[in-house]
C-alpha cells in the first residue's frame, strides 16, 4: 500500500546507521550469530577486512581511531569471539582510542540452545569500555549507534561495545531515519585559569613545556606548536606524546622514555615550572613528582587524574589548541627567561645519541633506531609493538610529524604491533610503514602476516630477534634473579614470511641493514626482515651508566 511505511531488517538499519556515520571498512571475524549483518554489509558500501583473530581486529580498529580522531568499527562473534575483543578493548581504553565492538549474541526472546557459548560479554567489557550495552529493539538501532559514536569521540576517547543479538538482527521492523551526525566542540579553558597559569609562567626562572599522550589528538597538534613557536619554551615528550611538535626543532629536550635519572631528567630537575600538556596518568610517569620538584600546570581537555607522582598546582582544561593559543596571547614575548634551560640540551641529545653508529654485530639497539631513521622519510610511520627496544625507540628516535611513531605506553600490550601497522598502511598507502616487533611480541599475532599479503598491503615488518621475552630477561637478571624460563626457540622467519606469500630477508650484516630496508620499501608489497639484536647495552646504558649519574649528583 502506498504510504505504508518501509519495513526493513535491523541489520539493515544498523548498517545505514553505520554508513552514516562515514564508515567504510570493519575489521572482524563473523559468526553464526552475525549472519543477518554480514549480509547487510555485503549490499553496503562498507567493506568487511576478514582478520584471523579478533585481537588483531580490535587492535586494528583502535589504531585507526588513534590516526583519524574516528572511531573504527570491529566485529566479532559472541561468546569466545567476543571476549578475544577483551585485549583490544583494553589498549583503546587505556590509550584513549575512538573504536566501536559489536558482538552477536544468541536470540533474546528465545533460547533454543540454552546456554550453549553465552556469557555476559556486556558485563565482561564494562569495566574496559566507556560505555558497553545489547541492543534489545531494532527500532532502537539508529539512535543506539549515534550515541555510541558520540561517546567513543567525546574526550576522553574510548571504546563503546555494542552486543546485536540474532534474532534483533533479522528482526522485521518500519524503517527509522538515522539521527543526524553533529560535530563535537570542546569548549575552550576558562578565562580564570588562564590568567593563573600565565601568571605563574611569567614567574617561571626555569620553565619547561611536556608534551603528554593526548597532545597526539589530530585535532590539536596545530595549536600545541603554536604554543612552542611563540613562546619559546624548551619541550620534552612523554612516550606517547612524541612528534606533536617537529622533533627536529632547536627546542626539543628528549623523550622520557624513563621514569628518574635518565639524560632528559636533567632538565627535568633543573626545571622550575613544568607545563604537562596533555599528560595521561595512565602513561608510565615520565616524572616523578616531590614537594621539593617544579611546579606544574596541567594543561588538557579533561582535569588532572590526581595520583602519588602527579598532583598538578594549576589546570587548565578545555580544547587544548586553542586554549593554549589564548595563553600563548598571554605570554608571547614577555619571557627573557623562556630558553633558561636550553644550554642543557645539547648534553642531553648527545649522551642519547652515544654509540648509535657503532658497527659490532649483532648490532646495538641505538645502532638499529639509528639505521631506521636514515630509511624512513618525516611522514614516514613505525608501529612498535612491545618489547626491550621500545625503550630505545621512545629515547633515540626522532620524531618530526605527529603519530609517526606509534607505541603503547598505556596497557602496553606485546601483539598490537603488526596490527597498528596494518591499518597505518591502509589508511597512508603513500607513505612508508614499518612494524617493528620483537620475536616474541610477533609470533602473538603473526597471523595476520596473510591479512596484509591478502589486502595487497605495501608494508615492511621487521623482527628484532633475541629468542626470549627480552624485557622481562632484562628485568630478571637486574633484580639479580636467575636466567630462567624466558627463552624459546622461533622458526626460520624467511620462510614463514614466503609461506604466507610475503618476501622474506634476513640481515647477516649490519652493513647490509639500511640496503634491505630501502630495498623492500621501494618493491612494495609485505616484506619481513630479521634480524638479531644485541641487548647487552640494557645494562651498560640503562643500569650502570645511569646509577653512576645518580651517585656523582
Amino acid at each position: 500500500m502506498s504510504g505504508q511505511a518501509r519495513v526493513v531488517k535491523g541489520s539493515d538499519l544498523f548498517v545505514a546507521a553505520l554508513e552514516n556515520e562515514g564508515l567504510d571498512r570493519i575489521f572482524g571475524v563473523p559468526g553464526e550469530e552475525n549472519l543477518d549483518l554480514v549480509e547487510s554489509l555485503r549490499n553496503s558500501k562498507i567493506e568487511l577486512i576478514l582478520t584471523r583473530h579478533e585481537q588483531a581486529a580490535a587492535f586494528m580498529a583502535a589504531t585507526h581511531g588513534r590516526l583519524t580522531g574516528k572511531p573504527g568499527v570491529c566485529l566479532s562473534t559472541l561468546g569466545p569471539g567476543a571476549l578475544n575483543l577483551s585485549t583490544g578493548a583494553a589498549y583503546a581504553h587505556l590509550g584513549a582510542m575512538p573504536m566501536i565492538m559489536i558482538t552477536g549474541q544468541k536470540a533474546i526472546m528465545s533460547s533454543r540452545q540454552a546456554r550453549f557459548q553465552i556469557v555476559d560479554v556486556v558485563a565482561s567489557m564494562k569495566p574496559l569500555t566507556k560505555l558497553a550495552r545489547q541492543i534489545v529493539s531494532a527500532s532502537s538501532i539508529p539512535t543506539v549507534v549515534r550515541d555510541a559514536f558520540r561517546v567513543a569521540m567525546e574526550e576522553r576517547p574510548g571504546p563503546v561495545h555494542l552486543e546485536l543479538p540474532e534474532d534483533v538482527a533479522g528482526e522485521e521492523v518500519a524503517s527509522v531515519p538515522v539521527v543526524p551526525v553533529h560535530p563535537i566542540e570542546i569548549p575552550v579553558a576558562h578565562r580564570a585559569a588562564l590568567d593563573r597559569a600565565a601568571e605563574m609562567i611569567l614567574a617561571a626562572k626555569r620553565p619547561l613545556v611536556m608534551m603528554g599522550a593526548a597532545t597526539s589528538r589530530p585535532r590539536s597538534t596545530h595549536g600545541i606548536a603554536n604554543f612552542v613557536r611563540r613562546t619559546q619554551i624548551p619541550f620534552f615528550t612523554t612516550q606517547m606524546g612524541k612528534g606533536t611538535v617537529p622533533g627536529g626543532t632547536n627546542l626539543y629536550m628528549g623523550t622520557a622514555a624513563l621514569s628518574e635519572r635518565d639524560y632528559v631528567h636533567e632538565a627535568i630537575d633543573a626545571a622550575d615550572l613544568i607545563i604537562a600538556i596533555g599528560h595521561d596518568a595512565i602513561e608510565k610517569p615520565p616524572f616523578i613528582m616531590g614537594p621539593s620538584g617544579p611546579k606544574v600546570i596541567h594543561v588538557s581537555y579533561t582535569p588532572a587524574s590526581v595520583e602519588q607522582v602527579y598532583f598538578p598546582d594549576a589546570e587548565v582544561v578545555g580544547d587544548v589548541g586553542p586554549s593554549l593559543e589564548l595563553l600563548a596571547d598571554r605570554l608571547e614575548g614577555r619571557l627573557p627567561d623562556a630558553g633558561a634551560l636550553l644550554p642543557l640540551r645539547e648534553q642531553i641529545l648527545s649522551h642519547i645519541a652515544d654509540r648509535a653508529t657503532e658497527s659490532r654485530w649483532p648490532p646495538t639497539p641505538q645502532r638499529i633506531v639509528h639505521d631506521i631513521r636514515q630509511v624512513m622519510p618525516e611522514n614516514g610511520i613505525v608501529a612498535l609493538d612491545n618489547g626491550m627496544y621500545k625503550i630505545w625507540f621512545a629515547r633515540n628516535y626522532r620524531t618530526r610529524v605527529a603519530n609517526t611513531l606509534l607505541l603503547d605506553n598505556a596497557l602496553a600490550t606485546m601483539g598490537a604491533g603488526l596490527p597498528s601497522a596494518m591499518m597505518a598502511a591502509m589508511l597512508y598507502p603513500e607513505r612508508r610503514v614499518l612494524a617493528v616487533a620483537g620475536d616474541g611480541g610477533f609470533m602473538m599475532n603473526s597471523q595476520e602476516m596473510e591479512t596484509a599479503v591478502r589486502l595487497k598491503l605495501n608494508l615492511v615488518v621487521l623482527i628484532l630477534q633475541d629468542n626470549a621475552y627480552g624485557m622481562i630477561r632484562w628485568k630478571q637478571a637486574v633484580d639479580h634473579f636467575a636466567d630462567f624460563g624466558l627463552t624459546f626457540g622461533n622458526p626460520d622467519f624467511v620462510l614463514y614470511a614466503k609461506s604466507y606469500g610475503a618476501k622474506g630477508h634476513r640481515v647477516e650484516t649490519i652493513d647490509s641493514f639500511v640496503p634491505t630496508l630501502d630495498t623492500a620499501f621501494t618493491e612494495g608489497g609485505v616484506h619481513l626482515i630479521s634480524i638479531p639484536i644485541d641487548y647487552s647495552e640494557n645494562v651498560r646504558v640503562l643500569v650502570d651508566e645511569l646509577r653512576a649519574r645518580d651517585k656523582q649528583a
